[in-house]
Parts: C-alpha cells; sequence; structure tokens
C-alpha cells in the first residue's frame, strides 16, 4: 500500500509533535456485506512504529476497535533536521513506511 501515510511533524521548544493519517479499512471481521451477506474478513493494523533518526519513539499495538483511516499524533525531544520514520504492518501481512524531516 504505497503512499498509505500522510506524515507532519514540527519542533517547537526541543519537543516533536508528528501527526499522522493512514489510509487503511480497518476491518473487524464482525460486520456482513450488506450486499451479499457474507461477513467481511478482518484487516487491520496490528502495529505501528515510529522512529526518530534510527531510535524507536514510539510502539503501538492495536486491533480492530481501531477507525477506519486512523489519525495519531503524538509527542517527542527532538529538533528539527531529525528524520521521523513511521511504519505500519497488518493482519494481512501488508505494510508500509514514510519518512520526513522534521520542521
Amino acid at each position: 500500500m504505497a503512499n498509505s501515510i500522510k506524515v507532519r511533524a514540527k519542533a517547537k521548544d526541543g519537543v516533536v509533535t508528528v501527526k499522522t493519517l493512514i489510509s487503511h479499512p480497518m476491518e473487524t471481521g464482525l460486520r456482513k456485506d450488506k450486499k451479499t451477506g457474507k461477513m467481511i474478513p478482518a484487516n487491520f493494523i496490528q502495529e505501528v512504529l515510529a522512529e526518530q533518526n534510527g531510535n524507536n519513539v514510539l510502539t503501538a499495538f492495536w486491533g480492530g476497535a481501531i477507525s477506519k483511516n486512523p489519525y495519531l499524533s503524538f509527542k517527542f525531544k527532538g529538533a528539527a533536521g531529525d528524520t521521523v520514520k513511521i511504519s505500519w504492518s497488518d493482519n494481512n501481512g501488508k505494510s508500509d513506511t514514510t519518512e520526513v524531516t522534521v520542521k
């Protein structure tokens, strides 16, 4: 899923604020398709990782209760010019990664 992650990272007073939006259907596996009546298979992000210059700053373990196209915001100590890498993987083996430079 290339380009499924949108990221903004800004530094202010030694604190970096990262805001992400991930395009993903996030299906629980408990819903039925209204047209066919068949169950929609589970398809959700299981793990989100964030790194600053190669050092892990966030690991999030998610499940089916997270909404479609999830938004994630977090803060850590850092500075402008740092590189932030965001990665996710889902229960179906799909994944995506993107990097951004802190402004």
